[in-house]
């Protein structure tokens, strides 16, 4: 009896030392046993047939990019650094082998407390994390959680920036020694939207515009070089307005990036665009980059349904016009506009299914901007690649982020997926920034069996609200909207503040509770019109972004709109009139 106790431990021991060894080597694939059960109820999420998913952490923060150690651990760059989160990166480890985090620790207190950080990746060795100014590594310790508390400045953004500019900074590194960050542009056609001429409706962009020098493409720098500026780096690609998912692809030894399209169409140029056109365009780009690229920003967009580059109207564009679209570079695939391609991910495993090996997944952050028409995007798609080129149809890969159909405003959707990192036994691991929900998906399945069978049912879900290209006049959610106010506030005030007015939970503030809207109404008229910028405080919450000016509405407009916000979203303060306005602005 005590000899078959004895027996039995030491083979629970060999068993563990070699379940951990081969987790140490980084091996590819591990038969199906040897992966964790998926969650019963999937972790509320779709995929295709055979594959499981389960739920691996459930809020480690403000989620953004995600990487996976060779021996499992993960470690996720959050949104702020600190702010109540206890530093600005998290690790997380699994000890007893069932798939899920059972130890979590916070780590980064640095000087830089930008917002919007983002990427994080292993390189020789070494953590790389960045905020939106700066990109810091820390040297990974074998068999230690948490990295060397020695952080080292590798590059430093030292510009001036307002809160507006696209700047978070993902990097991307390639074999030689060389790493990729991209600078984003602040507009969305080189001009300004706060300061006349730029902020008002039909205003021409800046030719040539001075952002290029410095901003809207990627540069390539020294990927172990200490306290870099961007003038220690070389100009790799140009005309990309703001990256937020970058990868290198070892299969074609190539950069890849998805590039958000530019906003605002109907908004600054209603007599050139419907509402429809800017709920679905200009495209969001997946692109392969080398040297010398040129997308087109800012004189030119690509819109999907034509398969062309048309000319920005602030060059004298007007939905129609090519110009000298053709010379610049395409994408190869341009996905519906505002669907926010926040990754991509080259998948190099042998778990999947044979199909799934070196093509793209991206995860699709979710549209804010897509008003009178549902929000689109939250989900993650899938590419297939051969050759270095699309070798198919894009397709939904993982879908009931969202929770919802149709998503009306942003904050309806439960979940939005931000980072991918692929696991070192093959499983897909995608963050959530909302909470900071982190799931893992895995393949079950017969790998030589899997095909179109497996794939059916989620060709299905391209017909839902949030994928389908909306039908112009049946999915207008204005169209029984009779008060002007409510109209107004549909067109221009929802991007940012959605349509229920709770803002989109972390850039924009809501306007229901909010003493800017419900206190003084000078204040109120100046801001809506003139515009402001900087740090502020709305019911106890700090936020700094950009609030456009809106003094291209007529003082009756101005009055309508004011006195809708006022009177809705729980608010309840007294109206504001057309004279109000007038007084205020001379008007």
């Amino acid at each position: 009896m005590h000899f078959y106790k004895l027996k039995r431990t030491g083979i629970r021991a060999y068993l563990g030392i070699g379940l951990l060894a081969l987790a140490l080597a980084g091996a590819t694939h591990l038969p199906h046993d040897t992966l964790p059960a998926g969650d019963a109820d999937q972790g509320g999420l779709t995929t295709p047939d055979d594959f499981e998913t389960l739920v691996v952490a459930d809020s480690t923060g403000l989620a953004r990019h995600i990487v996976v150690n060779d021996n499992g651990d993960i470690y996720i760059k959050l949104r702020y650094f600190g702010k109540g989160q206890g530093g600005g990166t998290v690790a997380l480890r699994d000890t007893n082998g069932d798939g899920r985090a059972d130890v979590m620790r916070n780590f980064g207190n640095y000087q830089d407390h930008s917002s919007l950080a983002n990427g994080i990746t292993i390189h020789n060795g070494y953590l790389y994390y960045s905020s939106s100014l700066a990109v810091y590594r820390s040297k990974l310790i074998p068999g230690q959680l948490l990295p060397d508390e020695k952080t080292e400045l590798i590059l430093k953004d030292d510009h001036e920036h307002g809160p507006h500019w696209h700047i978070t900074k993902p990097m991307a590194f390639d074999d030689a020694g060389n790493m990729y960050v991209p600078f984003g542009a602040p507009s969305d056609a080189c001009q300004d939207m706060v300061n006349s001429p730029g902020g008002k409706p039909g205003n021409r962009g800046v030719d040539p515009c001075p952002e290029l020098e410095k901003h809207g493409g990627i540069w390539k720098f020294s990927a172990d070089k200490p306290n870099q500026t961007q003038a220690d780096g070389s100009l790799y690609a140009t005309g990309l307005r703001s990256i937020v998912g970058m990868r290198w692809n070892p299969a074609d030894k190539s950069l890849y990036a998805v590039v958000h399209g530019r906003d605002n169409l109907h908004r600054l140029f209603p007599g050139l665009f419907t509402s429809w056109q800017s709920a679905v365009l200009p495209a969001e780009e997946f692109v392969k980059v080398t040297q010398g690229t040129n997308s087109g920003w800012p004189y030119y967009y690509y819109d999907q349904m034509k398969g062309r580059k048309m000319l920005n109207p602030e060059y004298g564009g007007d939905g129609k016009k090519e110009g000298e679209g053709a010379k610049y570079q395409k994408p190869l695939i341009g996905f519906p506009g505002h669907w926010a391609p926040n990754d991509v991910l080259f998948y190099q495993g042998s778990q999947f299914p044979e199909r799934y090996k070196n093509g793209a997944f991206i995860a699709f952050h979710g549209s804010t901007n897509r008003a009178p028409y549902p929000q689109a995007g939250y989900f993650v798609g899938f590419v297939p690649f051969k050759n270095g080129v699309p070798s198919g149809e894009w397709e939904v890969f993982a879908d009931g982020f969202a929770g919802v159909d149709p998503i009306i405003n942003v904050s309806d959707a439960k979940f939005r997926p931000m980072g991918l990192a692929e696991g070192p036994d093959g499983s897909l691991y995608i963050t959530d920034s909302k909470v900071g929900k982190v799931w893992r998906i895995m393949f079950k399945g017969d790998r030589k069996a899997f095909g179109t069978k497996q794939l059916a049912s989620m060709e299905q879900h391209k017909l839902l609200a949030h994928i389908r290209t909306p039908d112009e006049v049946a999915d207008n959610l204005d169209t029984q909207t009779k008060e002007l106010g409510q109209r107004i506030y549909n067109t221009y005030c929802t991007p940012c503040h959605q349509r229920n007015g709770m803002g989109d939970g972390s850039r924009f503030p809501p306007l229901g509770g909010s003493e800017w809207v419900t206190g003084d109404k000078k204040r109120l008229i100046e801001v809506v019109a003139n515009g402001l910028e900087g740090p502020i405080q709305v019911a106890g919450k700090p936020y700094n972004d950009l609030m456009p000016r809106h003094d291209f509405l007529k003082a009756e407009e101005l009055a309508q709109v004011l006195t809708y916000i006022r009177r809705s979203f729980g608010n309840d303060a007294g109206p504001v009139s057309a004279g109000d306005v007038r007084q205020v602005l001379g008007k």
